[in-house]
């Protein structure tokens, strides 16, 4: 089957991350939301609590909402064309940029996952993604301390 993303529209997946027991398994209230198109941050925005964090694609997200909510806008999917030549790794950029701004899961934790999850063969190709949205993530916290 092909989902709501392949021909076009908007698609939704959701983490939820907890020390303790997770009573339910859909996100109410999201704490970060990253968007990667216009459509995807206009439709799920609503979901965003108040103090959260929207991380979106600054070239593809040109409208950020107005909330109570800290912005993260980067180039996540021209860093992957860019930097590795391939738009499927934006999603591991993503990780990568999640995974410093949040610091919620260790990074040696996201390596291990992405050494042992991803198809045999492109476990290089997804590290140095990872690397490169924590070394985006890092030089966007910069350039917000620089501004202070």
């Amino acid at each position: 089957s092909y989902g709501p993303e392949a021909r076009g529209g908007a698609s939704r997946s959701e983490v939820i991350i907890s020390d303790g027991e997770i009573d339910y398994p859909k996100a109410m209230k999201l704490d970060l939301l990253l968007a990667l198109t216009q459509e995807a941050c206009d439709l799920y925005i609503k979901d965003l609590k108040e103090g959260g964090i929207l991380i979106v694609d600054n070239q593809m997200v040109k409208r950020i909402p107005k909330g109570n909510f800290k912005v993260v806008s980067l180039p996540i999917i021209q860093s992957a064309v860019e930097r590795l030549g391939k738009y499927i790794v934006s999603n591991i950029i993503a990780l990568g940029v999640i995974t410093r701004i949040t610091g919620i899961v260790s990074e040696q934790a996201v390596i291990q996952a992405i050494k042992s999850r991803v198809p045999r063969g492109t476990e290089e190709i997804n590290l140095q993604a990872f690397k490169a949205g924590l070394k985006l993530a890092e030089d966007w916290a910069k350039s917000q301390k620089e501004r202070k």
